[in-house]
Order: structure tokens, then C-alpha cells, then sequence
């Protein structure tokens, strides 16, 4: 592959990254409330190597073609997001009543889990795959296709991990000891999933309706 086109997404993908979205609000809890940031930021990533799988493969393209599937994709993830959400602000009034290390939290295997679908159940997630790999790809000659993409996608997931693992653990850092703080921030992060997660279907609704 062209160091440069691998460069070039590279920035790309950080620039998506960085944005504050679903996988923000999932760190941000996991560190200030859970305290299990690894196997979080573990679960992101395997979903995000799940979707690498489907593009390179041409089941993404495939997904996307199809409005019923696209759809059923949409409403569960959305769905999920506003059960973790509600789930992450039924929890955050714990950290106000006992010390941030010793608040009660999720099984490492149970935050993995939840990343995994707030990733892998993320269509917009699928549709930045279908949309922005393939312009980084080479049409003819070098690598196979399906290998660019899984290549593309393995930095996307490695660029998820050295992003997202600092950010919980400065989550953890800071405002563990913070407990106004992080009951706070952890209201935001379950706000914004919720938010996020009805603001997909909305925006699927209308899709359908017109």
C-alpha cells in the first residue's frame, strides 16, 4: 500500500475519532463509573474489527443496499444505545453516596460486551467504513482489495486504542477522585447515548416515511 494514502487515513480516521460521539460517552462512563476502561476500549475495538470483517468481505455494501436490513441495523442500535444510556444514569447517583473506589462495578467481560455493541451496532459506524475506506484504496496492482481494506480498518482500530484508552484512564485519574465531578460527567455520557440513540432513530423514520 501507498505510505502516503496510509498517512492520509490515518489522519482521516483520528479526525472522526477525536469527534465526541457514542464511543466518547461509553469511555467516559466506563472510567468515572466502572473503572474497567481496557476491556471497554477492548469491546470498541472488536467491534470495530467486526465491521473491518464485514466491509472486506462485501457484506457491508451488501448490508447497505438494503433498506430493510439497514433499517432492522439502525433501530437496534439505537435501541441499545438508549438501554446503556438509561443504565449509565440510573448508576452515575451511586458515585454521590460512596468513594469512587469503592463504588460497585460492571464485570470486565460485561463492559467488553457493551462495547462490542456500541460499535458494531453503530450504522454510521458501517457506513463511514463503506464510504471513506475505499477512497484510500488502490484499484490496480499491489495489495488485493479485501486485504487494503482489512489493513485500513486494523489502523482504524489501532488509532481507536491509543485514543480512546488514554481518555478513560485520565477519566479514571482525574475524576475518580472527583466524585461531583464524575457523577456529572457520567450523567452527560448517558445523556449524550440516549440523545445519540434517538436522534438515529429519528433520523430512520423520516428516511422511511419519505
Amino acid at each position: 500500500m501507498d505510505l502516503a494514502a496510509v498517512l492520509a487515513f490515518s489522519a482521516v480516521a483520528f479526525a472522526l475519532i477525536v469527534v465526541p460521539g457514542p464511543d466518547w460517552a461509553f469511555v467516559l462512563a466506563a472510567g468515572t463509573r466502572d473503572r474497567v476502561v481496557a476491556p471497554a476500549v477492548g469491546g470498541l475495538m472488536a467491534g470495530y474489527a467486526l465491521i473491518t470483517l464485514l466491509v472486506a468481505v462485501g457484506v457491508g455494501p451488501l448490508v447497505a443496499s438494503l433498506p430493510l436490513a439497514l433499517t432492522g441495523l439502525t433501530v437496534g442500535g439505537a435501541a441499545y444505545l438508549i438501554h446503556l444510556g438509561v443504565r449509565t444514569l440510573r448508576g452515575s447517583g451511586r458515585i454521590g453516596d460512596v468513594d469512587a473506589h469503592t463504588a460497585p462495578a460492571s464485570s470486565p467481560a460485561r463492559c467488553f460486551t457493551r462495547g462490542v455493541g456500541v460499535s458494531a451496532l453503530n450504522p454510521k459506524g458501517l457506513l463511514i467504513f463503506l464510504s471513506v475506506l475505499p477512497q484510500f484504496t488502490v484499484g490496480t496492482g499491489g495489495w488485493p482489495l479485501p486485504v487494503q481494506l482489512a489493513a485500513l480498518g486494523g489502523i482504524f482500530v489501532l488509532i481507536v486504542a491509543l485514543f480512546y484508552l488514554p481518555l478513560g484512564y485520565a477519566a479514571d485519574r482525574i475524576l475518580g477522585v472527583r466524585p461531583r465531578v464524575a457523577r456529572i460527567t457520567t450523567d452527560v455520557a448517558g445523556a449524550a447515548m440516549v440523545l445519540v440513540g434517538a436522534a438515529l432513530l429519528v433520523e430512520r423514520l423520516v428516511k422511511t416515511a419519505a
